[in-house]
């Protein structure tokens, strides 16, 4: 019997997805739950299961299209069931017991927290933090049309994380690559082998392919991206389509930035203490153990600091006529990614060691990185921290994310003469900018607030009489 799989609510009422790859091809054999396609909300990449087993007949999209919720995706072949309509979107919770549970959808959760998907380890292979940057977006088609042969549709290209990262950011289709290629694994130099032979083709570059190239990574604290050169007399422009993380963001910055009355306020805090805590730490740590920095220790000050100020702890409750005060910390990380802003959430995260903080923001940036936070794990959340200053920046002005009441930024520490003990000497000092919710936090909360986080940061013992 025919069925039809319509693209389910993968969570939080959003209303499309962007296929980024299919896994399987028409004609194909799935088992149930096998991953079908890799597909990009406005909040992450996920993977989507099979709901049924039995032979794909139809594929309603091509990688890049973007679907609305409800419209058909996949065909299927089942043999010996019965027909049924089609599952509504958003997927209706089956019942426990009345079937298979499918990963992502099906069975609903049970009641409280949001529930983590767990994340499939990837087979024989590790990736230090720092390089898992793959961005895993469907690559924009290549701007000089060409038309090798491409690789039967549904097969991925094989190459490493960061090659796709690489291709992705110049806007190389390696579908295409691999077709010149044949069945090898590509490197970042067949990549830019590929781009010489196109151009060669074409006479030259294009100027989207020059400016897609410029932007193919976000610059680190101490570079600067590469000035975009267009040819001599040209007056180029290129094109970004608003989707995926970058459309959400923008939607909710308005939402926020007119809705929510900010007010920030600035600090400078002397943080030597914190310094000389951290390098002791670091010193006697096992080789193992999580990366203890600024942000870990700011965000367990941050936690302390919640629980003596619950008015920064809490939600706007418009509808009900309420301030809903949270007597638990899950605590936002900004993190920028390839794909644009997100701000993933530590869970419980005032229950949690210096250590445990670490560990837990180490895993989120690992994972905001590879483009894979469950979209459970956006959502929530009263307060967020901003490190600004890994961009050598001092202080700024951030915009709440949308629903949370506190959000602070954290600027760079600098060495430069300060006032201490009756004297002048050079001291680690840093700036810190608190944007809050003046709904809900007065200014003089808030400004006590940010003091108590600074006092720890001078003196990391006052912990002790916040705990």
């Amino acid at each position: 019997m025919k069925q039809e799989f319509l693209l389910p609510d993968l969570g939080e009422g959003l209303t499309e997805a962007e296929i980024v790859q299919w896994l399987v091809s028409e004609g194909d054999t799935v088992a149930l739950n096998q991953t079908l396609a890799e597909v990009e909300t406005a909040k992450a990449v996920v993977e989507l299961p099979s709901p049924h087993a039995g032979v794909i007949t139809a594929l309603h999209a091509a990688a890049g299209d973007v679907v609305p919720v409800g419209a058909p995706l996949v065909g299927f072949e089942i043999e010996g069931a019965e027909p049924t309509p089609a599952p509504a979107a958003p997927a209706q919770a089956v019942e426990e017991g009345s079937g298979p549970n499918l990963v992502g959808y099906g069975a609903a959760p049970s009641a409280g927290r949001p529930q983590r998907r767990a994340r499939r380890a990837a087979a024989g292979t590790t990736t230090a933090v720092a390089a898992d940057a793959e961005v895993r977006v469907a690559a924009p088609h290549d701007a000089i049309e060409v038309h090798p042969a491409p690789p039967v549709r549904g097969e991925r290209p094989r190459s490493t994380p960061p090659v796709r990262a690489y291709a992705k950011g110049l806007g190389v289709d390696l579908a295409l690559v691999a077709a010149e290629l044949g069945d090898r694994v590509i490197t970042r130099a067949d990549v830019d082998a590929y781009r010489e032979r196109i151009a060669q083709r074409a006479g030259g570059t294009t100027s989207e392919s020059a400016a897609v190239a410029s932007a193919s990574a976000p610059a680190s604290a101490s570079t600067v991206p590469a000035r975009i050169r267009p040819s001599a007399g040209e007056r180029a422009t290129t094109r970004v389509p608003i989707r995926g993380v970058r459309k959400h963001t923008a939607e909710a910055m308005v939402q926020s930035a007119f809705t929510a009355p900010h007010v920030t306020t600035f600090h400078t805090v002397d943080v030597t203490a914190t310094s000389e805590l951290i390098a002791s730490l670091r010193k006697t740590a096992a080789p193992d153990a999580p990366r203890i920095g600024v942000l870990t220790v700011v965000a367990k000050a941050v936690c302390l600091a919640l629980g003596h100020f619950p008015g920064l702890n809490s939600r706007w409750d418009g509808e009900a006529g309420e301030i809903v005060q949270q007597h638990f910390v899950d605590l936002g990380i900004a993190a920028a990614t390839d794909r644009g802003l997100i701000v993933p959430i530590i869970r419980d995260a005032d229950r949690m060691t210096l250590g445990e903080l670490a560990a837990a923001i180490a895993e989120l940036t690992r994972t905001a990185r590879s483009g894979k936070t469950p979209p459970a794990d956006l959502a929530g959340g009263t307060f967020s921290l901003t490190n600004i200053g890994v961009f050598g920046i001092d202080a700024g002005t951030p915009i709440l994310p949308p629903g949370q009441t506190g959000i602070l930024a954290l600027g760079a520490v600098r060495r430069m003469p300060w006032e201490h003990d009756g004297g002048i000497a050079l001291r680690d000092v840093m700036t810190l900018s608190l944007s809050f919710d003046h709904r809900i936090v007065d200014g003089a909360e808030g400004a006590q607030f940010l003091k108590a986080v600074a006092d720890v940061l001078e003196e990391p013992g006052r912990a002790m009489l916040l705990g």
